[in-house]
């Protein structure tokens, strides 16, 4: 939630009108209501400054004017997308001009013969998905988010998905990018072709970098052609821990399926309070999976239904079409909606190997239970990227501990299996400083000699992923 920050200090409003004058009042605001709106992500927990300014940048002119005068007198930039992140990354800075792109929405040119498409950050991802689709072609990534976040912000966070576990994550898909470095110069990385290997690959140094060594204005991403209509099948346990043994023997299979999906039994209830799905009460977890391979489809879901039941599945459903099959997935995509009326959740998104997934959840439930609150977690099993969700009533400060507590227990957990704090939400403030935790000196010293170099004066999202000594 936003702090209760001092007025933005003098250099900084000057800064604003200094925006307004050159990009025009269209463009900059200072409206301070119009300001708090934009002030945070969905990470509300996670502290808001109060900003000087607030550009809703049309171009990458505009986006190359707005740095280069912040450069010049040293004011902090945040920029933001949709604002949909989860880790505090699009937050406000104290007196810092924010830099939205969501009017930055075209999407410039779909390439068929190519299979890429280039588009300005602003772009939804669904959208694009739409667009794209009408040539029978497919961009792979699907952030759960997809209706509403956009691009800019999946490759700034290297957003990943449902689709993840065969298609990988969003910088996968990423082969070129526009960047606006922190002076205002425009840098171009990356290439329009489908290999090329010529100096160093400055395109994954931005990918996932959260707006901190650059503001990206234009993406160039690979595209795939269409996949058939897939096929879906859930498995249902008594035991979260046969769930997550059945993952690893189902991968072990060579089976590349689509989507592998796992809840565990509290995620079962949430969701069940809110819509019945017919689950039974004693269910302790489900594995959702699904395959688009036009000639192994049925036999991807056979083996992962034999696979299940030697398991100790209780129950197994294969859908005999797709239709019935987006019933099938519907508990899964209703897990977020579930949890709203709870109160607030603390979401973790640890990624562990898949062999150490049924530690990993038996861990989390006794978490819960040590530190007395309600944690679910569901996510993406096939790649060993779990949610889980810490849910306490934010108005009670004694909840509010205790719940902080169990997120840091669960990214320590996480860490402890050998796996990492984020495989997908990214660092944002949020998980800033168990990011150090993970990297280690010598990794850490390397990531601040990268920001030192690209952003000297420290104003691109100055208080964001890495802390500069």
């Amino acid at each position: 939630m936003p702090s209760a920050a001092q007025p933005p200090p003098v250099a900084a409003v000057e800064m604003g009108a200094q925006l307004v004058a050159e990009l025009g009042d269209g463009v900059v605001t200072t409206d301070p209501d119009v300001l708090a709106s934009f002030s945070h992500d969905q990470a509300r927990f996670c502290p808001a400054g109060v900003p000087a300014a607030l550009v809703r940048a049309r171009s990458t002119d505009d986006v190359a004017t707005t740095l280069r005068l912040a450069h010049a007198a040293g004011i902090p930039v945040v920029p933001q997308g949709a604002r949909t992140g989860l880790a505090g990354g699009a937050n406000a800075i104290d007196g810092c001009i924010l830099l939205n792109l969501e009017r930055m929405n075209r999407i410039l040119r779909i390439d068929v013969g190519e299979q890429i498409a280039v588009v300005q950050p602003g772009v939804v991802n669904a959208e694009l998905s739409r667009a794209v689709g009408e040539h029978s072609l497919f961009y792979a990534p699907d952030p759960s988010s997809w209706e509403s976040s956009t691009i800019g912000g999946n490759v700034a966070t290297n957003a990943g998905g449902l689709c993840c576990v065969k298609y990988g994550v969003t910088g996968d898909s990423v082969r070129a990018l526009e960047v606006v470095l922190a002076d205002g110069s425009v840098l171009r990385t990356g290439r329009t072709t489908a290999k090329g290997v010529a100096g160093y690959d400055l395109t994954s140094l931005f990918v996932g970098s959260e707006g901190t060594l650059g503001v990206i204005t234009e993406v160039v991403v690979s595209l795939r052609p269409a996949p058939v209509p897939p096929l879906t099948a859930v498995a249902i346990f008594t035991d979260v821990v046969d769930t997550c043994n059945a993952v690893s023997d189902f991968m072990a299979t060579g089976v590349r399926p689509s989507l592998l999906e796992l809840m565990d039994g509290p995620t079962i209830k949430v969701v069940s309070a809110y819509r019945d799905l017919g689950f039974p009460e004693n269910t302790g977890g489900v594995l959702i999976a699904q395959s688009d391979d036009p000639s192994r489809a049925a036999t991807d879901l056979a083996t992962f239904a034999e696979v299940c039941r030697r398991h100790g599945a209780e129950e197994v459903v294969v859908a005999d079409d797709p239709a019935e099959g987006e019933l099938l997935i519907a508990a899964r995509r209703l897990v977020g909606p579930a949890h709203e009326p709870l109160g607030a959740t603390l979401v973790d998104d640890v990624c562990v190997p898949r062999a150490r997934l049924g530690d990993l959840l038996r861990g989390v439930e006794k978490i819960g239970v040590e530190y007395d609150v309600l944690v679910t977690c569901a996510g993406h099993a096939g790649d060993g990227n779990m949610h889980p969700g810490v849910v306490f009533d934010p108005t009670d400060e004694a909840a509010t501990a205790r719940a902080w507590e169990a997120f840091g227990a669960i990214m320590q957990l996480g860490l402890d299996l050998g796996g990492t704090i984020t495989g997908e939400h990214g660092v944002g403030l949020l998980k800033r400083s168990w990011l150090e935790t993970e990297l280690g000196d010598i990794a850490l010293t390397t990531h601040r000699s990268i920001k030192t170099a690209l952003d000297p004066r420290n104003i691109l999202n100055p208080t964001k992923v890495i802390t500069r000594q």
